[in-house]
Formats: C-alpha cells, sequence, structure tokens
C-alpha cells in the first residue's frame, strides 16, 4: 500500500513538473531575455507580478520534490519514477536530439515550450539525478515498524476474578484463596508440580 501511494504521488510530481515547473522555468527565461536585459529592469522583483509568479510555481515544484526527496516514511519511487523519465529523457537528448524533442508533448503551448527548455539546459537531467537519490537508501523500502512494548514480568491466570491476568511479581499469594492454595505461605502442595518463575514464586503446572 506504501509502494501505490509512492507511484500516486510519482504521477503528480510528473505532472506538476510539466505544467507548473515548466510553465513557470518559461516565463522566467523569457523575461530575462536578451542576456543584456536584467530581470524587472535591475529594480525589485517585488514590484513585477510575472516575475514572481513564474518563480512560485518553480519554488512550489522544488518544494514538492525535495519533500518527496527526504521525508523517510514516503515510497522511494514517488521520486524516483519521475526522476528515471527525466534521466532517460536526457540521456536520449544526448544520442539524438531530434528524437527526444518529439516525445515532448504540447510543444506549441507554455507548457511544453518550458519543458523543452529546461531539457536543453540541463535542467531536467540535474533533477533526475537528485530525485533518484532515494532508491539506493535500503531504509526507504522497508516501512517503519512501531516498538513493542516491554513485558513488565511473568503473568499467570488467577481463576476466580473473571478471567484477569495479574504479574505474579505483584500479587499477594495469601490474598487469594485459590491462588494461596497453590503458593501459599504453607508451600507447595504434595502431589503437585511446580515450576518456579523468575521472580522467585512457583506456578502450578496444570495437567
Amino acid at each position: 500500500m506504501r509502494h501505490l501511494i509512492g507511484i500516486l504521488l510519482a504521477v503528480v510530481m510528473a505532472a506538476l513538473l510539466f505544467f507548473a515547473g515548466a510553465w513557470g522555468y518559461l516565463r522566467l527565461t523569457t523575461l530575462t531575455s536578451p542576456l543584456s536585459r536584467m530581470p524587472a529592469g535591475g529594480g525589485s522583483l517585488l514590484s513585477d507580478h510575472h516575475m514572481l509568479v513564474g518563480l512560485a510555481a518553480v519554488a512550489g515544484t522544488g518544494l514538492l520534490a525535495g519533500i518527496l526527496i527526504a521525508a523517510p516514511r514516503i515510497s522511494p519511487l514517488a521520486a524516483g519514477l519521475p526522476g528515471l523519465l527525466l534521466l532517460g529523457l536526457t540521456v536520449l537528448y544526448l544520442v539524438s536530439v531530434r528524437h527526444a524533442v518529439q516525445l515532448i508533448p504540447l510543444k506549441s503551448h507554455p507548457y511544453g515550450a518550458g519543458f523543452e527548455a529546461m531539457l536543453v539546459h540541463g535542467i531536467l537531467g540535474a533533477a533526475g539525478l537528485a530525485m533518484i537519490i532515494p532508491m539506493f537508501v535500503p531504509s526507504r523500502w522497508r516501512a517503519r515498524r512501531e516498538p513493542e512494548p516491554e513485558v513488565a514480568g511473568d503473568t499467570e491466570y488467577i481463576p476466580g476474578f473473571g478471567g484477569i491476568t495479574e504479574p505474579l511479581s505483584s500479587a499477594n499469594p495469601g490474598s487469594y484463596p485459590e491462588l494461596g492454595a497453590q503458593a501459599g505461605p504453607t508451600g507447595p502442595q504434595p502431589g503437585v508440580q511446580y515450576q518456579t518463575l523468575p521472580n522467585g514464586l512457583p506456578r502450578r503446572l496444570v495437567t
């Protein structure tokens, strides 16, 4: 179930990277071109709403990717599967630029154009290398188990008290008639087999 949720998160991560991340990256790069032109005319970016929206889209995408990479309770598939996809596309781009670009959908829209720009500038390759790191951590593949509660001592069934199990280490044999008949101050009964518990009290063996 944990890895199934990780696969669903991988789909969400890939969709957010393609639509929000690519769109924001394209907006940031188009506003800063040509290279001689400085963003916001060299002034404050707080007054440039277009730049802030693009920066927020890229930052939100990076934040989700960072959570999927760093959170130990999340399956490594959540970040690893999109990372493998980005690395595979980057390797294909190195081998054949034309085939890699043809695989990008919606190139006529800002999403596809921004995704292509991220591929050309090496952003997808760098992001893919970071996102596959959890897949090489063995502890990320195992679900964390809660520690088992410690047992205070040996327990024994005491008849006549509604089936309540009481620890013999804290019980007073003389206070219960049934328990006193087995291990009271008068000593063990003859002909009855007993087992000595670690706390020093005898326990009657039922035959």
